[in-house]
Parts: C-alpha cells; structure tokens; sequence
C-alpha cells in the first residue's frame, strides 16, 4: 500500500493535543514519537510512578516535550468519569485520543471495580467510557480521531453476548480475543454513528503485530509459558517502536481513513510496516456492532447522544 511508512513520515504535531492511554510499551513508544513531532501529548494510566517515569523518560529524549502524566484507572468507570470532568475543566479540545492501554490473558479471571470481566471490562469497556466522556473535547478538536488498538488476536475472537464476562467459563487467550474483537468493532462502530450524527470524529483502528512490550509479563506473569517465551524467545517479537507504527500512521498520517484498520505488512501482519490489515470477518457484522454499542452504553452507564452536551450529562 505505501513504502516503508515510519516515524520520520509523521506530520508536525504542533498545535496538536493528543492522549495515549498506557505509560509503557506502545503507549510510551507513541508519547515519544508525538512529543518528537511537537505534540502536546497526554500520557494517561493508573500506575503514578511508571507514568512519571514515562514523562520523564520523555523529557530527557525530547527537553522541549509537551508531555503530562494524568491518572486513570480504566478498570473504574467512576475514575474514568473524573478523569473525563477533570479534561472537560481544564481543556477546550482534545484533536486525538489513542485507546491503547490493555490487560492480557491473566490466568485467572479477575474484575474490575465494577464487577466486569477484566480484560473485556478493561480493553473495550474502559475505553469506551472513556471516549464517551472525552466526546465534548473531541468534537472540538482540529480533524479529531480515535484509534482503537486491536489485536491479531481478534481473528479468533467471537462476541459472546450471553457471557461477556465469562462467567460460565474463563478461558484467558479466547476471553482476551472477544476484549480484541469488541475494540475493532467499536472503531467501526464509531465511524458510522460519527457520520450519521455529524460528530466529525474520524475513527479509525490498527494493531501492532506480535511486539515486545509487557504485556505477557505484567498479566500471565514472567514465569507462565507465555511469559517464558516473550523473556527467552525474544527474537519473535518485534521491537515496540515497530509495533507502534500502525497506530502512529492511524493517529497522524493523511492517508489514514475513517473506518479504516492497519496493521504490520508482513508475516500475516506480525511484523513490518504500517499497511491496511484484514480485518475479521466478525468485525464486519454491524448489526453485532449495533448491539455491542448498545450493550457497553448499558453496561458502562454512558451515551455517546448526538450533542455534546448530552455527552457531558449523561455521561456523568
């Protein structure tokens, strides 16, 4: 589709506020590369220390970064909610809010706050609260995009709506593939009501391959056999700052499209550059992406409604 897209392809960012939820991995590899580009970046998690340590690993890269740690805890919808009043208080707009943060495979199932499964109460859910609550700023952005980060994962993963949050049974690679699928269709999803109801939100969804980050560490842990191999198996993973470089080309790139979904070229989308990634044929189904949407308003107790304010209202 394109030649070997990378970081130096990424556009002047001045001018440009954007929120990247994670303080490691993809999330800190992204900040950079934006702060780089002179964005005003907003690197937001719930752990304080490692989202300082990111600011401040930003800062020694880039001594001119706009770059600030705000607290949230996706597993909480009440934090979320502060999160977003906190935004809609001290800012006017936000041009571009990257969904990235994520919990995958713990071998037990666990929950979040609200009682939620928790990596589809995490991935998915959190995430649209949160973007719910972000709608206002958004709308007021310059050209505004979300990006959802999905996953290959995805391919496999199939929307249970009589038990999302596997409560029959927890399976932790299948469970993580719904959390993956329920992002993708979400990016859909929100470009087609985004152009119905004239919100001007381009979103759009990528994922990036099989990459080196923590994620194998910090939810199976370093001793499970999926950890093992991201330690002692190295080699199979591609390096972050790749991994990042689809979400960077959806979150900046003029030939990014609403709706579309980008992934690695190469391997069967493990690694490589940025090109436009198949996306499964369950993502597709939009009347399962019509009755997601529905379910996760239900369950997060948000509306994404048709003007901002009822945005703010009902999204508390």
């Amino acid at each position: 589709m394109r030649d070997r897209w990378t970081i130096e392809n990424i556009p002047p960012q001045h001018g440009r506020t954007t929120i990247v939820t994670g303080t490691g991995g993809l999330g800190l590899e992204g900040a950079l590369a934006l702060a780089r580009a002179g964005g005003d970046v907003i690197i937001a998690g719930r752990n304080a220390e490692k989202g300082d340590d990111a600011v401040a690993r930003i800062k020694r890269d880039v001594p001119d970064a706009v770059v600030a740690f705000e607290p949230v805890d996706l597993g909480s919808l009440e934090l979320i909610a502060a999160f977003g009043k906190r935004l809609r208080d001290s800012r006017d707009s936000i041009d571009v809010l990257i969904n990235n943060a994520g919990v995958m495979t713990p071998p037990r199932r666990k929950t979040t706050t609200d009682g939620f499964e928790l990596q589809f109460g995490t991935n998915h859910l959190g995430h649209f609260a949160l973007t719910a609550h972000l709608l206002p700023l958004l709308r007021r952005g310059n050209a505004p995009r979300v990006v959802s980060v999905s996953s290959v994962a995805a391919r496999s993963g199939a929307i249970h709506f009589d038990d999302l949050q596997a409560e029959r049974g927890y399976k932790p690679g299948p469970v993580y593939a719904q959390s993956k699928l329920a992002c993708l269709m979400f990016a859909f999803e929100l470009q087609r009501r985004s152009d119905v109801h004239g919100w001007g939100i381009t979103s759009i969804a990528a994922h990036p391959g099989v990459s080196r980050t923590d994620l194998l560490h910090n939810a199976p842990g370093r001793s499970s056999p999926m950890g093992l191999i991201r330690s002692y198996l190295w080699f199979l993973f591609q390096p972050a700052v790749m991994g990042v470089l689809p979400i960077l080309f959806a979150a900046t790139s003029r030939d990014a499209q609403g709706g579309g979904y980008y992934g690695p070229d190469k391997l069967s989308e493990t690694r490589g550059y940025p090109t436009d990634a198949k996306p499964p044929q369950r993502s597709l189904e939009t009347h399962v992406g019509r009755r997601l949407w529905d379910v996760s308003e239900s369950l997060a107790g948000v509306y994404f409604g048709e003007q901002p304010q009822s945005a703010v209202a009902l999204a508390g």
